[in-house]
């Protein structure tokens, strides 16, 4: 199963981890400056939900990103699923 938020179609995304080394210049130094950066995926924030949906009448079990769960509470539950294309 794709590591995917089904309401907004979050996926994993590339990066980099910076490195940095030196004194900040606020606190007295000469700045601080990128040393490596070495390749990384930002993971989206997924979360397995079971959610009851009183149009449909029955429960519908989801993979949602914080975000996408945010959506729902706003939009409503029916009404999300229905823009994402998930029921009829």
């Amino acid at each position: 199963m794709a590591r995917q938020c089904c309401i907004l179609g979050q996926r994993p995304a590339r990066g980099h981890a910076i490195r940095r080394k030196g004194k900040a210049k606020k606190e007295g130094g000469i700045g601080t400056h990128v040393t490596a950066q070495t390749p990384r995926t930002f993971l989206p924030n997924l979360r397995r939900k079971r959610l009851f949906v009183p149009e449909l009448g029955r429960w519908v079990s989801l993979r949602l990103s914080a975000r996408g769960l945010k959506t729902l509470s706003k939009k409503g539950v029916y009404a999300t699923l229905r823009e994402a294309g998930i029921t009829e």
